[in-house]
């Protein structure tokens, strides 16, 4: 995930280029019954809860294709089985890509970490180049987006595009093999941690681009796999979302808002009042004035690059896009104090272009088609949200040699019984596109969570029960979940 500037945490970056990807082979790497090296630890949860737990780690190549590659220590956290009948281990796959799974076990999910223990050993790992398993720097680059300034959006583009470029030199000066920051890379990553596990099998389980990483897996190394457990699915080339999509997104959203009629009176035509805020910016951008908890207050030219940029990364659940809706409405009746309230809690004034590179490179190597990018970019030109719902289409061409190629993106054909979960007020991922991601997998279940978004695993107790459920393999397949309107 790259941060744009002024963007704390809220935009997914992707991208595109010409490798054909190599075929993954089991490692031959020494197994044994108990993983070597594993410290015992009472692991902590933000709710205060604890468990005994063991924290571990294995060591990988950087880039497995150099001979000369540098090594990386890969680090997890291994919560033991609790069943009676326990099966092949259960590796959590956070999202983004560059999404810290100790950490997603620590604060987000830490029940349904403790549930999934009834069938197997349950590992938080930290992929390459996130939390634990980080050991590169961030790159600022020397590029800053002056907010006190209107910036047109091709100056704004290409002001990304050149930190980009200085970016992956910084990362070359630093030692730092980009090649091996791909989701080929990740997936032998998986199989070494395998027989780091002494196991013949794994299972998966992961959302967003941890879905992304299991469908790869699903292609490479299926006869290592027992199950996969996926949510909000990304397809191997779904990377840079279609447009058209989110629009029908926002149209789901207001059915959901016509069933309250203080709500509806408020936002009767979601896709008309943004359009006609972002035509009103673009004529005059408005001057804001930010308040800072030291310092003066900072001013921003807000223009409707920047609303889109920040709908397009609070989108993804209900609860935050209402946030969004009421940031337009405000701009609508002339009304600023929630668009400033808006920027003091997420916007870095000034902010140097930066990047971190598993998360912009990761992206870039799982690229797009040449189909899907002039599909993509002639849907963009009429959607609500433009072009910036995926920056990433604007540095496709920044650093093409290190896309893994249309064989990659390729759907992977399976019997692994698979579990697909999909929320249908999801922002960033459609019910429809995951089910054409997983169309191929013959033993896919899916499961539809009516009004919940892009993070549903903890939406209701119904989720984790329909999981369990699968995990035991009874049938759950075309069951729907339904949860209350988080803004009702």
């Amino acid at each position: 995930m790259k941060l744009l500037p002024g963007l704390t945490s809220l935009i997914f970056i992707s991208a595109c280029s010409l490798i054909t990807p190599p075929n993954i082979k089991p490692f031959t790497l020494h197994a044994s019954a108990t993983p070597t090296g594993e410290i015992p630890i009472t692991f902590e949860a933000q709710s205060g809860k604890t468990v005994a737990a063991f924290q571990g780690a294995f060591v990988v190549p950087e880039n497995r294709s150099s001979p000369d590659s540098r090594m990386l220590t890969l680090r997890y956290v291994r919560f033991p089985a609790t069943g009676k009948k326990n099966g092949p281990p259960i590796v959590y796959l956070a999202g983004g890509p560059g999404g810290s799974g100790i950490a997603t076990a620590k604060w987000r999910r830490f029940p349904l970490f403790m549930a999934m223990r009834e069938f197997g050993d349950v590992i938080a790992l930290d992929q390459r180049g996130t939390g634990a398993s980080n050991d590169m720097p961030e790159c600022s680059s020397p590029f800053t987006i002056d907010d006190a300034s209107a910036l047109d959006d091709a100056k704004y583009i290409a002001m990304n595009q050149q930190a980009l470029r200085w970016c992956i030199g910084f990362w070359k000066d630093k030692g730092i093999d980009l090649n091996g920051y791909t989701t080929i890379e990740s997936v032998n990553d998986l199989d070494a941690l395998r027989v780091h596990l002494g196991a013949k099998k794994i299972s998966l389980w992961g959302t967003s681009y941890g879905s992304h990483l299991s469908l790869a897996a699903l292609k490479e190394m299926d006869d290592r796999i027992q199950k996969v457990v996926i949510s909000s699915v990304e397809g191997l080339n779904q990377t840079i979302k279609r447009p058209a999509r989110t629009d029908a997104y926002f149209q789901r959203v207001q059915h959901a808002v016509n069933t309250d009629v203080l709500l509806q009176k408020k936002y009767p035509d979601i896709v008309d009042l943004m359009h006609r805020v972002h035509a009103k910016l673009d004529k005059a951008p408005v001057l804001v004035e930010v308040p800072q908890k030291e310092g003066a207050p900072f001013p921003v030219h807000i223009q409707s690059r920047i609303l889109r940029q920040y709908a397009s990364g609070l989108i993804s659940d209900p609860q935050r896009a209402m946030s969004v809706l009421a940031v337009y409405r405000g701009l609508d009746q002339d009304d600023t104090e929630p668009v400033t309230e808006l920027l003091r809690r997420w916007h870095e004034p000034n902010a140097k272009i930066s990047f971190r590179p598993m998360s912009v490179i990761m992206d870039v190597a799982s690229g797009i088609t040449s189909e899907r990018r002039s599909e993509i970019e002639d849907e963009a030109k009429t959607a609500v949200l433009g072009s910036f719902l995926n920056f990433t289409i604007h540095l496709l061409d920044v650093a093409p040699e290190y896309d893994l190629g249309d064989q990659f993106r390729e759907k992977p054909v399976s019997d692994t019984p698979t579990l697909v979960l999909s929320g249908t007020l999801d922002g960033r991922t459609y019910v429809e596109s995951q089910l054409e991601a997983t169309s191929q997998l013959r033993n896919r279940q899916a499961v539809t969570v009516k009004n919940a978004g892009h993070n549903l695993f903890m939406s209701s107790p119904e989720v984790t029960t329909t999981i369990l459920e699968f995990m035991r393999g009874k049938k759950v397949d075309r069951r729907i979940i339904e949860v209350d309107l988080p803004f009702k």
